[in-house]
């Protein structure tokens, strides 16, 4: 009984390999359409999906403006820290202090890129970019500052 048991054991084994030879050269003989992207050589022509996500931006206009508000409502939906906004407070020309974004910090290396921060913003101020490429030496060079340096809040947006 042993001996019949191992002898089908090897039939199959054997049967399974040659199917798997045979669909393997079937395609190898009969290309169709390439689908397999030649990574890093197509970089010019290399399209990502849209619903790709890939980090965390913040968009200025050419005022050097953005829509945050600061109201923290993207740190709180964050599962895991990956951003912490430092506000400061500004002075109106009435005279009436108004919260403000100074720093808005955001840590790559944290961020499982699930997108709660960006459906949690009331304002639309951040969104997913599609960059994907974000190997580095340095692990503190994956800890960016969204806002830049002398951005304000845009004109109409509370």
């Amino acid at each position: 009984m042993f001996i019949v048991d191992y002898l089908k054991d090897v039939y199959g084994a054997m049967k399974s390999l040659l199917i798997g030879m045979n669909r393997t050269g079937y395609y190898f003989t009969h290309h169709k359409e390439i689908i397999t992207e030649q990574y890093p050589d197509n970089r010019d022509t290399l399209v990502m999906a849209d619903r790709f996500r890939g980090e965390v931006v913040m968009a200025h206009d050419e005022n050097n403006e953005h829509a945050c508000t600061g109201c923290s409502a993207c740190e709180l939906a964050c599962p895991n820290g990956t951003i912490k906004i430092i506000n400061k407070f500004d002075i109106s020309p009435e005279g009436k202090k108004k919260k403000a974004i100074d720093t808005f910090v955001y840590h790559l290396e944290l961020c499982t890129m699930c997108g709660l921060c960006v459906e949690a913003c009331p304002t639309a101020a951040i969104n997913m970019a599609n960059t994907f490429e974000h190997s580095v030496f340095n692990r503190g060079l994956l800890t960016k500052r969204l806002n830049k340096p002398d951005s304000k809040l845009k004109a109409g947006v509370e």
